[in-house]
């Protein structure tokens, strides 16, 4: 939520995870049943910034330098004729439990307004300010539809995007509850306790001590409110102190686990989301930073190729070895690509720009078959050369293997008829799904 982030982790978990945790995004008109679907999860990789199509997993060698830069010699993968980035050799390995879209498209080049219709499948303007994918799946996913879970169904590993309004018009209780801290760190989010000296055992002797003093409580026990506010009580001391909150100690991991991960922020993150799949969180988002790269974008990618090919290889595999693959979507992408023409000259000394005419996503798991590639960017990776995919087609297809109805109606507060996933684009032509990998 926007107001945690002046909050400390303890406040913030006291305050407001167990109210929306319980709530979900209650006092909404409650969901039609979803059909069955094979996902009961999601994990969004959001690379924050926009990565680069021609320097992940739609390289251009033979397009020359001025396109490829150093990112000349790519690998071939575990999947006959499929080849990504050099600097990618985990995800090579594991090739056939992915797909690659290499010929997305939107057009727009802004960050805010391209992050919103990567995310919604709408184009922004007057209307209605709809609701991210995230807030989506929480409406369908959460207590509403079943969810028991302490946890929120919506979580953000670390912090917010930022770019647009991810609840659009379903309101504050849909909106994201975003962790803070560093998963790197020895004990995340238990830190918010430990770090300010006060021990479980002190934790627990000072609420006892706060319910002696509750007079008022202890003469109201009887009323539904009270009632009401001493379960919210317990549940945020839960995500503290009881089972709910153990699932943010990676301590708890072996140590092996965690190498294999990688100890960078994004792999604890991908270790993290792991974690809270296997507690049943419907969807979880990697807000995964340091992809904007105008200036010098090849010395930044030495650094980031390796720590995402790292953990995002670690949590497929994971995922896979643990039997959760199968009902998990992993969802990989920004808001763009970058341009394909390198910027050698100063200020930019090798960047890339904001390109939204092609770009590229992966999407493993929850029923998606692996090992294939939807679409192709021309050879210089500047048009969609064919099978072009609008975002909204990303989208209901996800929503689709979710058991979510793409055509189901969202509770608008003025009571719009307001659709999960746009049908139709403003182009013209019905908005399908991803046939080819479903």
């Amino acid at each position: 939520m926007d107001d945690l982030r002046g909050l400390t982790r303890r406040e913030a978990l006291l305050g407001g995870a167990a109210t929306l945790a319980a709530a979900g995004i209650a006092g909404a008109q409650a969901p039609a049943a979803p059909k069955p679907g094979r996902a009961k999860s999601v994990i969004q990789i959001w690379v924050w910034g926009g990565p680069s199509h021609l320097d992940t997993f739609d390289p251009k060698p033979e397009a020359g330098q001025n396109y490829c830069g150093p990112f000349n010699a790519p690998i071939a993968t575990n999947v006959a004729g499929i080849r990504i980035n050099e600097n990618l050799p985990e995800l090579a390995k594991i090739a056939d439990k992915y797909a690659i879209i290499r010929s997305l498209t939107h057009g727009n080049n802004g960050h805010e307004t391209a992050s919103y219709i990567t995310q919604t499948g709408r184009t922004p303007g007057p209307g209605p300010v709809y609701p991210g994918a995230g807030a989506v799946v929480s409406l369908f996913k959460g207590a509403d539809a079943g969810y028991k879970g302490l946890i929120p169904p919506y979580i953000v590993l670390t912090e917010l995007q930022g770019r647009f309004s991810e609840a659009g018009f379903l309101g504050y209780k849909a909106k994201p509850f975003a962790t803070g801290g560093d998963p790197a760190q020895a004990r995340f989010m238990v830190e918010g306790v430990v770090a300010q000296g006060i021990s479980e055992q002190r934790q627990r002797a000072r609420r006892d001590l706060l319910h002696r003093l509750d007079t008022f409580g202890a003469a109201m026990g009887g009323d539904a409110r009270v009632a009401e506010l001493r379960r919210s009580e317990e549940q945020a001391y839960d995500m503290i102190l009881g089972d709910a909150g153990k699932v943010f100690d990676l301590s708890q991991e072996k140590d092996d686990v965690r190498q294999a991960y990688g100890r960078s922020t994004f792999g604890q993150s991908c270790l993290m989301a792991r974690r809270l799949v296997e507690k049943g969180v419907p969807y979880i988002t990697i807000n995964y930073p340091g992809w904007d790269t105008h200036k010098q974008h090849f010395p930044a990618m030495r650094r980031k190729l390796p720590e995402m090919d790292r953990g995002m290889a670690a949590l497929i595999s994971d995922l896979s070895q643990r039997g959760l693959l199968d009902s998990t979507i992993v969802w990989w992408g920004g808001e763009f690509g970058r341009t394909p023409a390198v910027q050698w000259e100063a200020p930019w000394d090798g960047g890339r720009s904001h390109y939204g005419q092609v770009f590229g996503a992966v999407l493993a798991g929850g029923g998606f078959k692996g090992g294939r590639v939807v679409g192709a960017s021309d050879a210089r990776g500047e048009e969609v050369k064919e099978r072009p995919v609008h975002p909204a087609v990303v989208l209901r297809s996800i929503y689709t293997q979710l058991g979510i109805d793409p055509n189901a109606k969202l509770p608008h507060p003025q009571g719009l008829d307001v659709r999960v996933a746009p049908a139709t684009l403003e182009a013209g032509g019905p908005v399908g799904v991803l046939q080819e990998i479903m």
